[in-house]
């Protein structure tokens, strides 16, 4: 029966990502007229994004490495890579909350329906199928969310370790904190750690999966084209100027 139901589960993935591309690809087909071009991500959010990835990647191979047996200069690199992060972390929140719409990460009733007839689908339990997001869907918000609970996670505990070391502008003192705090905040950065590699092999997958790589365009680009928004978006969850 296991199999059975891993079958039916790897049957239901792939005819939906089929069915994603075949949108995506219809409306390619109708559309005649030039490429017009939607801004789906800014420039300075573009490079947000990758400054980002670059740091959590930096931070993760000099975290793990050495515990694998590689031995190098790794904690002035791990300290750095940890303070650009928090940078970037600052600038994003700041942007996110003065400047950009913030309910367009927000979860809602709709997005709330459409996960559970995603997973009734899935399970071909029936129902109505999910309609179109606006311009993050479901699972884009729910991995959004997930970053920035265990990025925030891993960002705090590291400054506080960051006590432990000598920098430019302190000498460490590791009495700063009790031993029994000393090791709450061990705890909370490993399993943050640990996460992060989890979350972003399956970041890295879902970006490379074929449904999907326009997404990935444009956070590398800038730009979705209006056929691609027409198939994937609902307008009236995501208004973009005509």
């Amino acid at each position: 029966m296991q199999s059975i139901g891993g079958v039916s589960l790897r049957t239901a993935g792939a005819r939906n990502a089929k069915a994603a591309m075949n949108r995506v690809r219809q409306a390619q087909a109708e559309s005649r007229a030039p490429v017009d071009r939607i801004v789906r991500h800014a420039g300075l959010d573009r490079s947000i994004h990758w400054l980002v990835a670059a740091s959590v990647l930096t931070l993760l191979f000099t975290a793990f490495l050495p515990i694998l047996g590689i031995e190098f200069a790794w904690v002035t690199i791990h300290w750095v890579a940890g303070l650009v992060l928090i940078a970037i972390v600052v600038v994003h929140v700041v942007r996110a909350v003065v400047w950009q719409d913030r309910r367009s990460m927000w979860f809602d009733r709709r997005d709330l329906r459409d996960a559970v007839a995603i997973l009734q689908r899935t399970w071909r339990m029936g129902g109505e199928p999910p309609g179109r997001p606006g311009k993050y869907s479901f699972a884009q918000k729910l991995i959004h969310l997930a970053f920035t609970v265990v990025v925030l996670a891993a960002a705090v505990t590291g400054a506080l370790m960051m006590v432990k070391i000598d920098t430019p502008w302190w000498q460490r003192n590791p009495y700063w904190l009790s031993d029994g705090q000393w090791g709450v905040v061990y705890v909370v950065h490993g399993l943050a750690a640990l996460c992060l590699v989890t979350m972003v092999m399956a970041h890295v997958y879902f970006a490379l999966r074929p449904e999907k790589l326009h997404f990935t365009r444009s956070m590398i680009l800038g730009w979705i084209t209006r056929a691609e928004y027409r198939a994937e978006h609902d307008p009236n969850r995501w208004q973009v100027d005509r």
